[in-house]
């Protein structure tokens, strides 16, 4: 896969295409507060966990801060198919 670029509220964001969705969550669905709180979170060195809803599906993602060089990466995370 590609690794994409996109500007989030003023952050710089890497992601791949698998991500899409959650970058468009933190960039167009909430509020400039409410996604700042997700990249606050992530520049203190611990990954920022989310969930999204859409259409009844839910896709979880972690947003993690490059302290190396200032921008974020976003990763989709594999959601559990059972138990184990």
């Amino acid at each position: 896969m590609a690794l994409q670029k996109a500007n989030v509220h003023g952050a710089i964001v890497y992601y791949e295409d698998n991500a899409k969705i959650g970058v468009e969550y933190l960039a167009y669905d909430l509020q400039f507060e409410e996604a700042a709180v997700f990249f606050r979170y992530a520049k203190t060195g611990r990954p920022a966990q989310f969930e999204v809803d859409r259409g009844g599906v839910e896709y979880q993602f972690t947003l993690i801060y490059n302290s190396a060089n200032g921008t974020y990466t976003l990763q989709r995370r594999q959601q559990s198919s059972g138990w184990f």
